[in-house]
This record gives structure tokens, sequence and C-alpha cells, in this order.
């Protein structure tokens, strides 16, 4: 039997991070992971150099069922502690755009620097190690494992979501919330690409690989960045931005000119070159593919522009400014970057992360109904989560 004060149940941004905080206290903690590598997440984000926060986060930047929660652990651990941290051990970063803050090189920088970090705290760190059981004791936790039995006083779950399975994503998290009580939100899949039906897909699979800057709403949110045409549907940061405040059913509300007035536009062309065709004015804003598509999927009149009515103007300037599409579905936790929904917070105290009913019990980052928009936010919310239950486990 390995006795330990902390156990730590996934090496992961959370976990690692909450362990080595734990460790600075003097708690005797190990991290157990059933991978064969620790942040194997951290490793493939950011295109492989890790968005590791975002300067601008807010409690305004995530969703839950209750966005207060994330107020506390953002505002004790913010992203200047962690940029300090970065910069504490030299790792060159960048910033790309709208606050995200890229490694220059590499995202094994920070896990090399979370695993220093625990390494300095005396922090055990375990891999290949299968939870078969856990049981909770007069005092702390029995642990049964493929690497034998452990014992500790304070059990933290980090184990993320259901997104990317490919590496190594389960529902544990999920099943020991449930296992000791606590309500599990309803799960989807976040920050994700859009399916098409297939009449839609027919047409604009053609476009694929071509990106435009458009602002894509749902459900009262708005977002203006890029959005990429694919073989399957819609990507790119504003397609995945959208996908965590849209449910099946829902339509998108695409304006493809964010930055410009389509009416205005067009009444220009009308003045200045009335003999030039639909397709060569709208040339001038979009790729001549993306063109020639859109005059297809909407069945506009490609005449000259002068020869236009005044509702066909009208009609060509709203769908630019508000096209609408209904998409099939989404790619699901196969390609999403988070998931939505998980433990309840509720039942869960917002300074400390851990079960209000349950003594010990602690769940942080991605497994608990907290979640940030792309661009570093998920991350922050990992080391702040992790901050905050390291300072008490």
């Amino acid at each position: 039997m390995i006795q330990r004060d902390v156990i730590v149940i996934g090496a992961g941004a959370a976990g690692l991070f909450c362990a080595a905080e734990a460790g600075k206290r003097g708690r005797s903690v190990e991290v157990l992971d059933h991978a064969k590598k620790v942040g194997r997440k951290i490793l493939m984000s950011g295109g492989g150099r890790c968005n590791f926060t975002n300067m601008y986060a807010s409690p305004e930047n995530f969703l839950s069922q209750n966005p207060h929660f994330c107020k506390s652990a953002l505002s004790r651990y913010t992203q200047w502690d962690f940029i300090a941290l970065v910069s504490e051990y030299g790792i060159p970063y960048h910033e790309k755009t709208l606050g995200q803050l890229f490694c220059d090189e590499s995202a094994s920088d920070i896990v090399n620097m979370l695993m220093s970090e625990c390494d300095k705290a005396g922090v055990t760190v375990t891999t290949r190690c299968e939870i078969l059981g856990v049981e909770k004791l007069d005092a702390g936790y029995h642990l049964k494992t493929s690497l034998g039995d452990y014992q500790c006083e304070s059990l933290v779950i980090a184990t993320g979501g259901l997104s990317m399975p490919k590496l190594g994503a389960t529902p544990f998290g999920y099943q020991i919330a449930k296992q000791f009580g606590l309500p599990v939100l309803p799960t989807r899949a976040g920050l994700v690409p859009f399916t098409l039906h297939d009449a839609q897909k027919q047409v604009l699979s053609e476009l694929s690989g071509v990106a435009i800057d458009v602002s894509a709403a749902c459900n009262d949110m708005a977002f203006k960045e890029a959005m990429l045409f694919t073989h399957r549907g819609l990507s790119g940061p504003s397609m995945l931005q959208i996908s965590s405040y849209w449910h099946p059913g829902d339509t998108l509300s695409i304006n493809t000119l964010p930055a410009s007035d389509a009416l205005a536009f067009i009444e220009e062309a009308r003045k200045t070159s009335p003999d030039a065709q639909l397709s060569t004015c709208l040339a001038k804003l979009f790729p001549k593919r993306v063109v020639q598509t859109l005059i297809d999927f909407n069945a506009w009149p490609n005449k000259p522009v002068k020869q236009l009515t005044h509702s066909e103007v009208a009609g060509i300037a709203e769908t630019l400014e508000n096209w609408e599409i209904k998409p099939n579905g989404t790619e699901g936790y196969r390609t999403a970057e988070v998931t939505l929904g998980g433990v309840d917070t509720d039942a869960l105290s917002s300074k400390t992360m851990m079960a209000k009913n349950v003594e010990g019990l602690y769940f942080i980052g991605e497994v608990v109904d907290v979640t940030g928009w792309l661009g570093g936010y998920n991350f922050q919310w990992a080391w702040s989560s992790g901050w905050a239950a390291g300072q008490v486990v």
C-alpha cells in the first residue's frame, strides 16, 4: 500500500499544475495517468506550439451553467501569474492575435516547465497506471490501480473531458463524480467544426481550404474571425467559437462582410461600374472561387449590376450580411478541442474546487462545467483551477 497526502488523477495541464502547487506546500503528492506520456493535449495544442493563455482572459470568456463560479479562481491566479512563470523559465513566446500567447518553439517547453515544477516540489509522476476502483475511507481514499494500491487524504480528479479520444480522453472523471453523488451536467463537443447537409456540402466543398473573414452569430453571441471551408463543412476560428453556443437545429447567421456595408458597396458599383457583371464586382471583396460559389449557392442573377432590380440588390446584400446556414451537426468529440458541461459547479467550492458534500475530493480543469473560448482560455482555467486546489489539498 502506497501512502500519499495527495493523489492527482490526470497528468494534463490542470493536474500537473495542481500537483506542483501542493508539493510546494510540503505535501507528499503523486500524479497517476493511464497514458504512456504526460501532457499529450498540451503537446498537440496550438499546432504544437501551445496557446498557453490569453492576455485578456476574464470570466466573460467562459461558459458555465453558473457563470460566476470561475471568478474566484481566475482572479486569484491570473494569466499574468502564469506568464511570469513562463518568463521565469526563459521560454520564448509571442502574441499571435487577440491576446493569444504561443510558445515560439514548442509546446514541449510548457510540459518540461510543469515537470520541472513537479520535480522541484518532490512530486512523483506515474504513467501507464490504470485506476481500477476508488473507495472513500473514514479519512481519505483507497485506490486500486494496475500498479498496486494507494491511500491518500486528498484526491484530485483532473482527467479532462471527452474531446479527442485518440489522446486518451475517457468519461472517468464524470463516473467518479456520479459515484460520489455529484451531479454531472450533459456534455457535448465544443470548439468543434460544423458538418453540413449533403446538398450544402456538395456546393460548398468546392471551396475546401479557402478561408474568409466573417462574423458568425448564434443565440445572441457573435465572433468576428476567419471561417474555413472544409470538405465536410465549416471550420476556422469563428466557427469553432460559435459552435460552443450552437445547439442541434439552430441556424447560424454569417456576415461575410463584417467590415463593409454590402448594400452601399453594390449601389456604389452600380454608379461607378454599371456594366460590370455581379461576379466581377464581388471579386473585389472575395476570392473568385468564393464569388462563383456564392452566386451558384444562392441562385443570384450574374448580370451587369445596372440591370439588377432593387429587390435583387437588397436580397444579395441581405444574404452577404446574414447568410443563414443550418448545420447538419458537428464533427463531435473526435476533433473537438473541449467538452462543454461536466461536473456541476453547484456541487463544488469555487474557492477550493472541493466537492461540498464529499470531504477531500476535488475536481479541476475541463472535467468541471467551465469551458473557455478558443484562444488560450481553457489552459488558463486549468492553471487557475489547479492552483486553487493546490493551495488546500
